[in-house]
């Protein structure tokens, strides 16, 4: 539990070698983000390849908190969010070391991978995460930048520079305003922002660097989106007060017993 929030953290799992224990401890709370942010992240990626004009290489989508690749592996992959859990909890892959899951999972995804599959980097911390998702072909390339502390490296940077379209799932209550400041300088080309952010926090500052950027952000507030269950009845708690206090009305959503987020859209 986050005792400056009241929500609870799953730190543990964010770095391991594969993605079992991710999926193993996130199942019983039913975390879902992933499997909405497949149609809204394709329909993104397609609208901006579209702007493309041929002369150069397509530009590439950046998954910001990427982890283990997961949303990588939902965009370019004929899988689902479901057939994902059951792989990863399930008999089949429980006894396999680390290495040979990479291997399995390399002719697993290279049979689903979808016609015009997209170049997708990452940006995550979690390095051992990383490594797994770039061993198993998901990232074309990860970094493991803080830049909510630090400025981009000049690999990052370089790499910022094909970049289209920004993604965004479970790191809405860990990334700042700074992420986006450090990272948007080195665009080269227009940069599209699709998010899905929890209504606990408040995307207003985020939204500030993105208009600087000349990003028009919109979103539909009278849809939302569930992330997960609560841990317990405190991280509800905080949930429901946090909602509250900006302003939110949590019946139906948050009082139902989950989290729920705000896809945000940003294009210029």
């Amino acid at each position: 539990m986050d005792t400056s929030t009241g929500k609870s953290r799953f730190d543990d799992i964010y770095d391991q070698p594969d993605p079992r224990a991710y999926f193993r401890r996130l199942a019983p709370f039913a975390y879902e983000i992933p499997h909405h942010g497949q149609a809204a992240f394709r329909r993104a990626a397609a609208a901006r390849a579209a702007m493309e004009d041929g002369s150069r290489q397509a530009a590439a989508v950046l998954d910001l908190c990427c982890s283990y690749g997961i949303n990588a592996a939902l965009l370019n992959h004929d899988v689902t969010l479901a057939e994902l859990y059951a792989r990863y909890t399930g008999p089949g892959t429980r006894r396999l070391t680390t290495a040979e899951l990479v291997e399995a999972d390399k002719d697993f995804y290279a049979s689903r991978r979808r016609d015009g599959a997209y170049r997708i980097i990452g940006l995550d911390i979690a390095s051992a995460a990383t490594e797994y998702a770039l061993a198993v072909g998901l990232l074309d390339g990860a970094y493991n930048d803080n830049l909510e502390t630090g400025e981009p490296s000049a690999p990052l940077r370089n790499a910022m520079a094909g970049v289209g379209l920004i993604t965004l799932t479970g790191g809405g209550s860990y990334v700042t305003r700074n992420t986006f400041r450090a990272l948007l300088p080195s665009a080269e080309r227009p940069v599209w922002v699709s998010a899905f952010v929890l209504r606990t926090v408040t995307y207003a500052p985020i939204v500030e660097v993105l208009a600087a950027h000349g990003l028009r952000t919109v979103a539909d507030t009278s849809r939302s989106y569930p992330q997960r269950l609560f841990t317990d009845e405190r991280e509800q708690c905080y949930a429901v007060e946090a909602v509250r206090a900006l302003g939110l009305d949590p019946a139906d959503r948050e009082t139902s017993g989950r989290f729920h987020a705000t896809l945000y859209e940003s294009r210029g």
